[in-house]
């Protein structure tokens, strides 16, 4: 990394510039600088709705970068170990999905595992694809999906050797780590590229005592985003790019589908940020580990709860762990994840990422201060001492092996009836349903409704979960192929 070179930010400057101009708009956004949207100023403020602004010569276009915007992406290629970046304003949703519409077309296979984030099956959905599920072990105490195995990466390629790519979480919503550079060997080995959706693990390329990261794993593309671990403004993202990757043809795939109308807000502070990381981001994210551990010794010290980390390691489905995450397990004081997020918000003011069946994530980042970590750690021992109960009754697995029926895209097409989701079982699902965050399917379009299933699901929907994806909102009916 070049340290001279990352202390510019040209976006930023950009904007600075043009801002001192003062030019008179004859353009969009019709606002007009704010002045004709008075209350969008009071919320924002002046300067903000000053620099939302279109595209311009000085201030160059993301859908044809030639000046400032290609400047900014080569610092940021530089700075995370990769050989081309490209800013994305759709959230890290476009960067999965412009990396599998990249590497597969219709009828193609693509190995994963099969708890991904729903944008990866969306994509599948889209360019119609098949997928080759890898299904992770499931941890017997804290129930949550566990890495890739190498074995089973193996075991997949030996029996679809005509897959064209392996796609990889890195980290998963809760830490968890694969053997990544393992992967990368064996994929490469067999002729198919690998996919890295490494969204929750910006930082990776910031610290050598964290687990390492796609690009240095020798990976051929990986989505992050920079608006979680790396402070950018929520919905901007980073594409990433080994040497060995067609750049134009990743810029016309990027252009199916991202906005030509990219806002300047995500840009600068995807610019800001990368910046930020490069000068500032080994010492923080020092800082950032040392707190997320001692929470976690804190949480463990009240009783009850396991806040897990390194100790979970094993070599194989959990080959490293991502020490900055905050996951915690909730069910031995007889309450669900999802009810100590929701006493967490309601009774103490405290917002954390999730809560799902059996496990809660506290997000901590560079933003993050000691003494919120302490009142973290005091409402968690209060909500044990005033709520605690029995943990009779409660599910055991937070992750169900599903059954593959047909592929995403076949299924969500097909023609579907309307059904009460307590009569579904044994049909095949026609659409998604999952609890978000973090967003993960229980069941997707293609996948075989069990009575576990729907088990799962009802008792989710009953302790609170956000449940998203069907037509029913209400989730007393769901879509199954007719």
């Amino acid at each position: 990394m070049n340290i001279e070179k990352q202390k510019s930010a040209p976006i930023y400057e950009a904007l600075e510039r043009f801002r001192r101009q003062r030019v008179v708009p004859f353009d969009v956004p019709g606002h007009k600088r704010g002045r004709g949207n008075p209350e969008l100023v009071q919320l924002l403020g002046e300067k903000c709705v000053g620099l939302d602004v279109n595209s311009m010569k000085p201030l160059d276009n993301l859908c044809h970068p030639v000046s400032v915007i290609l400047e900014a992406e080569n610092l940021a290629a530089d700075a995370f170990g990769a050989a081309h970046a490209y800013f994305m304003v759709g959230g890290t949703t476009s960067s999965v999905q412009s990396m599998i519409l990249t590497a597969c077309k219709a009828g193609d296979k693509i190995i994963l595992p099969r708890n991904v984030h729903r944008s990866v099956i969306n994509a599948l959905v889209l360019c119609g694809a098949e997928p080759v599920y890898v299904n992770p072990d499931v941890d017997a105490h804290i129930g949550i999906a566990l890495g890739m195995e190498l074995t089973a990466v193996e075991e997949a390629i030996r029996l679809h050797p005509d897959a064209v790519a392996v796609f990889v979480n890195n980290p998963t919503y809760y830490g968890i780590c694969s053997d990544l550079r393992s992967i990368v060997e064996l994929a490469h080995r067999f002729g198919m590229m690998v996919l890295v959706d490494e969204a929750h693990g910006t930082h990776l390329s910031f610290h050598e005592d964290l687990p390492v990261s796609a690009m240095e794993a020798g990976a051929d593309m990986a989505a992050v985003s920079m608006h979680k671990s790396g402070g950018s403004l929520t919905q901007s993202s980073l594409l990433l790019l080994s040497a060995a990757v067609n750049t134009r043809y990743v810029e016309q795939i990027i252009n199916l589908t991202q906005t030509t109308s990219a806002s300047y807000l995500l840009l600068s502070s995807l610019d800001i940020s990368r910046r930020n990381l490069a000068l500032r981001g080994h010492e923080s994210f020092e800082k950032v580990a040392a707190m997320a551990e001692y929470a976690r010794e804190e949480i463990n010290s009240i009783g009850g709860y396991y806040a897990y980390g390194k100790d979970l390691v094993n070599g194989s489905s959990i080959f490293d762990y991502d020490v900055t995450k905050l996951s915690v397990y909730t069910r031995d004081i007889g309450l669900t994840g999802i009810e100590v997020y929701d006493l967490l918000r309601d009774e103490y003011d405290i917002q954390i990422e999730f809560g799902d069946i059996g496990n809660i994530l506290a997000y901590i980042s560079i933003g993050d201060r000691i003494q919120d970590i302490e009142r973290l750690v005091g409402a968690l021992e209060d909500i044990k001492r005033l709520y605690a109960k029995s943990t009779q009754g409660l599910p055991g697995a937070e992750y169900i092996t599903p059954i593959v029926a047909c592929s995403p895209q076949k299924a969500f097409y097909a023609d579907k009836a309307s059904v009460p989701i307590r009569e579904t079982a044994g049909r095949i699902c026609g659409e998604f349903v999952m609890c978000y965050p973090p967003g993960i399917p229980i069941l997707a379009p293609g996948e075989m409704v069990t009575r576990e299933i729907v088990d799962y699901i009802l008792y989710a929907k009953e302790k609170g979960c956000s449940m998203q994806g069907p037509e029913d909102g209400t989730l007393e009916y769901l879509n199954v192929l007719a």
